[in-house]
């Protein structure tokens, strides 16, 4: 019997400002924007979800890793799944959690239930059987799903898009504990019965990886993932050009909510800037990119919409609230 697999998605490329960029609605606490794939992305999601492993996405924040995963659900009309990893993250976290406080006041009232009652079903759980996350949480008494799915998407016939956010920020074990989940593409919760948790080839989810290289992975965790490094161009004209390209397309997204429109050319001068924040940035400053060259361009269109004259002359002084430094002279 042929079993028949979802699509793998053809992202749009955009390499002009005539070319449209991916809308991304507003998810949880995730705002709205706009992204725009570039041709290596592309590829390296393509792969990533062919083949069956996570992809790695490596960078400095504000290069638009997280934001990759988020467009790639958007546009392919899945539901989008998160968890931001922290220093305190454990590694079932990503699975379950144990609801403590409604078992002990269960206990209390004498009113205790099997422990599987209490376990509520996490971003992994929801990523591979999305069916089974459903029924688990309809009987720890949380029906609610972690976010909406489109309408047109099949639990049973489609991939979920799931993004792990700093997986740097884990504890080393953390990355090492998920070895045989990501590469079995399953687990089964320790707790009394419990059925194991599997995705099959038309369900396999595409679970993007982000990191801001501040701690080193184990080796054996790379070996699970496809990599790719998203950074901004190192010529000068070469990343205002880049910077120029976002802020075009990120134009519409501030006009469409009324806050634009402005003259072309203080996007250009936008991007020069950060350009010169950059430049005149000390050793082991923190460098300004795509984050803050969009925090600049909706800071003017925000202040000062419909007034080109008055965007022109604020970009010098907003731009000074760019630069971040990693303490104070003495």
């Amino acid at each position: 019997m042929t079993v028949q697999l979802p699509p793998i998605p053809d992202y749009p490329v955009s390499e002009t400002p005539d070319d449209l960029p991916i809308d991304i609605p507003e998810h949880g606490t995730w705002p709205a924007g706009v992204h725009r794939f570039k041709a290596e992305t592309v590829a390296a999601l393509r792969a990533a979800e062919a083949i069956g492993r996570p992809l790695l996405v490596r960078g400095l924040p504000g290069v638009g890793k997280s934001q990759t995963a988020r467009a790639a659900a958007a546009f392919a009309n899945r539901p989008f799944l998160s968890i931001v990893i922290d220093g305190h993250t454990e590694p079932h976290d990503l699975m379950w959690r144990v609801d403590a406080v409604k078992r002990l006041s269960d206990a209390q009232a004498h009113q205790a239930k099997d422990e599987l009652h209490y376990v509520q079903p996490q971003a992994l759980w929801w990523a591979y059987d999305w069916d089974g996350a459903q029924r688990q949480a309809t009987n720890c008494g949380r029906a609610s799903v972690p976010c909406e799915a489109p309408q047109v998407w099949k639990p049973n016939a489609d991939r979920a898009v799931l993004l792990i956010d700093e997986i740097d920020k884990a504890d080393p074990d953390l990355p090492n504990a998920l070895l045989d989940v990501l590469a079995n593409k399953g687990f089964t919760p320790p707790f009394q019965g419990a059925q194991p948790v599997r995705c099959t080839a038309a369900t396999r989810p595409l679970i993007v990886i982000t990191t801001n290289e501040e701690r080193e992975l184990p080796p054996a965790f790379l070996r699970r993932c496809l990599s790719i490094t998203l950074e901004l161009p190192k010529d000068e004209q070469a990343l205002i050009k880049e910077l120029v390209l976002l802020g075009t397309q990120h134009q519409r997204y501030l006009t469409a909510i009324g806050q634009w429109p402005g003259p072309c050319h203080v996007l250009n001068e936008a991007a020069e800037r950060i350009v010169a924040v950059r430049r005149g940035a000390d050793p082991g400053d923190y460098l300004p990119g795509t984050s803050e060259y969009l925090d600049l361009i909706g800071a003017l269109a925000t202040l000062y919409a419909n007034n080109p004259a008055e965007q022109g002359r604020r970009i010098e002084l907003l731009s000074t609230f760019i630069r971040k430094t990693r303490s104070l002279s003495p």
